[in-house]
């Protein structure tokens, strides 16, 4: 984890400046590369990188993006250069595409980045680190034919990438080798010195004291292994400011190739942009977010600034953004500054930039490429399943065998693929549900159904057997396609009439003129009250439990019963429970309204009122199964034991004392009462209250030994959420109520 993100102007300073520096490095041979590889003046790369590092680096809201001219950018300069036969046309081209970026950035464009995976994401950052590691192989080993800032696969000297590197083992330059070994080590052990103490003196500046300084002592000593000029930083030499800026081509407004061109270029610079600010974000130790279209704001008016004085298109940049994070920038000042620099080395320390050894550079681009692409990466991305994998790998490989933009449309592809296969085969999830109305089919249909799930949900109420109980829950959708909507009609009036299933059709207002087609309710009728065994309805009781328990109750679909309830009620159990707050039967059984019968009083005392509530549920309402449910952790139990007996509450604790008693709890120790104590005395309460409501009440006496009636003490652990039910007593059947210290009724 990062450290806290600092926000005093000093702390900035000390950790901004040093990278900047770092970037400055970086981005010098990468703004004259691209300009070399875009046939366009060495210069205009630099204006670019300068532009790019104070203009855009001032408005835009990125605290870490490093803008300057990029190598995606290459073959559409190239393009328009030959179209406008004139540096000059292709300044005003790019003006243009400034202000057609600004009015993008008004526009609000800049959303489409939401849209990007961030598998995909992930894909470029690695693909990146791959591309940096190989593209700076040749130059670590002395061959620099290639220009720095070259990242397309194919070349513009005819070689790919592979080709280049084999191309290099026979032009091998000891000197190079050994300052790109000994520069990659340094960086590598870095962090493992005292010298990572020096904040104002980062590796990468380290590094490239040491290349210049390396060289100089070979130069003396060992004249051989020196770098020679070719190898080295090559700035072109500026003798007055006129040759540094050049003017756009007012005349040419109204040609249409400087419109198109325009436009071309802020397309794929916007979409460049975009990609690299997702990327730059996801780098970000702090995850401080780009606003996009603020972002394409301030991209327009670099090109704008850029077009008008002699420059080559700017975007967001991943690699100097990423070297930028490794070397510790905590704010924009480090883009800012970093353009600074660009304009001071080229105005002014063009003979000591001269002197660094692109075998140095080369070190510094691939650690900040092997930090990219670490084995970690692959492995952390293939434990995420085949549907992230698959599309980083090819976005990654695809990138790397052709350009950034063409990369990230075939890794796109793939992730929609997998996004279609998967809508595909889950456009709904099914779920068997044991109920009191018996076995219950539920298809749970997602946020949007489209044509495209159509074979999926044919097939799938193909599948349901005859005579099933089917609810096709759609409450939760948004938009279904007509052609689904007119699927479940035609099941609805055919083929579930045909094979008697009973469907129950939610929030899908397409039929039944705006009603829910309802063929059955999730409430108990009277007849299938009655055929509930005791057994059976005690069994539903703990399934309800488990569910609860383990946090997935069924679904309840509280509008129908309501309505089905409104007149008449046919509930499968009473149960008697104390008053606490944590103990909701109607929860914890995970019963649904007209369920159960619930009578709520403390300690689970039976009082004649008591008695007769029972008795009217079960006479009367027909209820089979009678629970008195006691818990842990018992107020009511707990005042007894203490002694309690203000005002009415002695009625409570007078009828809780015969099991204090019980429990052999004498007066003196009551000051010493512990939690298992009060549970133990809280299950002889409850088998009290069992016994008593039998000795008061003949009627369930009665049915008991006839069958009809059961009777089940439970208890409930406000710990672990769960109810441990005691063998139930019914056709006369010896009541016996084991108690035991753990809070459960064997």
């Amino acid at each position: 984890m990062p450290d806290k993100l600092p926000n005093n102007p000093s702390t900035w300073f000390r950790y901004d400046a040093p990278a900047s520096l770092s970037v400055f490095f970086v981005a010098l041979p990468l703004c004259l590369g691209v300009a070399l590889a875009s046939g366009a003046p060495l210069a205009s790369g630099l204006l670019a990188g300068a532009i790019g590092g104070i203009a855009v680096g001032i408005l835009s809201s990125s605290h870490a993006s490093v803008s300057g001219p990029a190598a995606g950018m290459v073959a559409v300069v190239l393009t328009c250069l030959d179209q406008l036969k004139s540096f000059p046309a292709f300044g005003l081209a790019l003006c243009i595409a400034g202000l057609f970026q600004i009015v993008a950035g008004y526009l609000k464009v800049g959303l489409i980045s939401a849209y990007i995976p961030k598998n995909i994401i992930q894909g470029l950052l690695t693909a990146i680190g791959i591309i940096l590691i190989l593209k700076q192989i040749p130059h670590a080993v002395g061959l620099d034919r290639s220009y720095e800032g070259d990242f397309s696969f194919f070349q513009k000297d005819g070689e790919n990438t592979f080709s280049e590197i084999w191309k290099a083992t026979s032009y091998f330059t000891p000197g190079a080798i050994l300052l790109s070994l000994t520069s990659a080590i340094i960086l590598l052990i870095w962090d493992k010195t005292p010298l990572k103490k020096l904040v104002f003196f980062p590796p990468s500046l380290f590094v490239v004291v040491f290349g210049i300084g390396a060289n100089s002592v070979l130069s003396l000593y060992f004249p051989e292994l020196a770098i020679a000029e070719e190898h080295m930083v090559h700035l072109p030499s500026i003798r007055n400011g006129d040759q540094l800026l050049t003017f756009p081509d007012w005349s040419s407004i109204l040609n249409n190739k400087v419109w198109i061109s325009a436009f071309t270029i802020a397309v794929v610079a916007s979409l460049e942009t975009l990609i690299n600010i997702e990327a730059t974000d996801n780098l970000d130790p702090y995850r401080r977010g780009t606003p996009p279209n603020k972002e394409l704001f301030a991209q327009g008016i670099g090109n704008c600034v850029a077009g008008l004085i002699g420059g080559i298109p700017i975007t967001s940049v991943v690699v100097r953004s990423s070297v930028n994070l490794q070397a510790g920038a905590r704010s924009k000042a480090s883009t800012i500054l970093h353009g600074i620099w660009l304009l001071i080395g080229f105005f002014f320390l063009s003979g000591i930039l001269n002197q660094i050894p692109l075998a140095v550079l080369a070190a510094i681009l691939i650690m900040a490429g092997y930090k990219l692409a670490k084995i970690e990466v692959f492995t952390s991305m293939y434990k995420k399943g085949f549907s992230q994998f698959i599309p980083f790998l090819v976005t990654c490989l695809a990138i790397v065998f052709t350009d950034l933009l063409t990369g990230i449309i075939i890794g796109s592809g793939v992730s929609i693929i997998f996004l279609l296969k998967s809508n595909l085969e889950n456009p709904f999830m099914v779920v068997e549900e044991k109920k009191h109305i018996g076995e219950t089919m539920r298809i749970t249909l997602p946020n949007q159904v489209s044509f495209l799930n159509k074979a999926r949900i044919l097939k799938q109420l193909r599948k349901i057997p005859k005579k099933e109980k089917v609810i096709i829950d759609a409450t939760q959708t948004h938009f279904i396609d007509p052609d689904v909507v007119e699927i479940f009609q035609d099941f609805m009036n055919t083929e579930a009439k045909q094979k008697g299933i009973q469907l129950n059709i939610l929030g899908m207002t397409a039929l039944g003129e705006g009603q829910d087609h309802i063929e059955f309710t999730g409430v108990l009728n009277k007849e299938a009250q009655q055929n509930l065994h005791p057994a059976e309805i005690l069994n539903l009781l703990k399934e309800g439990n488990k569910r609860f328990m383990e946090g997935n109750p069924s679904h309840k679909y509280f509008g129908q019963q309501i309505l089905a309830t409104s007149d008449n009620q046919n509930p499968m159990a009473v149960v008697v429970s104390c008053i606490d707050s944590r103990t909701s039967p109607e929860l914890i059984l995970d019963a649904g309204i007209g369920d159960l019968i619930s009578i709520r009083i403390a300690g689970n005392i039976i009082k004649e009122s008591i008695v007769g509530s029972v008795e009217i549920a079960c006479s009367e309402i027909g209820v089979n199964l009678v629970v008195v449910m006691g818990h842990s952790n018992c107020g009511a139990v707990t005042q007894a034991m203490h002694g309690n007996e203000s005002g009415n509450i002695k009625w409570i604790s007078s009828e809780i004392e015969p099991s204090i008693k019980n429990a052999g709890l004498r007066e003196p120790e009551r000051t010493e009462i512990t939690p298992a104590f009060i549970n133990q005395v809280a299950m002889l309460n409850l088998r009290h209250s069992v016994l008593k409501l039998k000795r008061l009440s003949p009627f369930l006496e009665e049915g008991i030994k006839k069958g009809q009636i059961g009777l089940v003490a439970g208890f409930y652990d406000t710990t672990t959420g769960k109810v441990t039910f005691d063998k139930m007593e019914y056709s006369g059947s010896t009541y016996v109520l084991p108690v035991s210290e753990s809070s459960e009724i064997a």
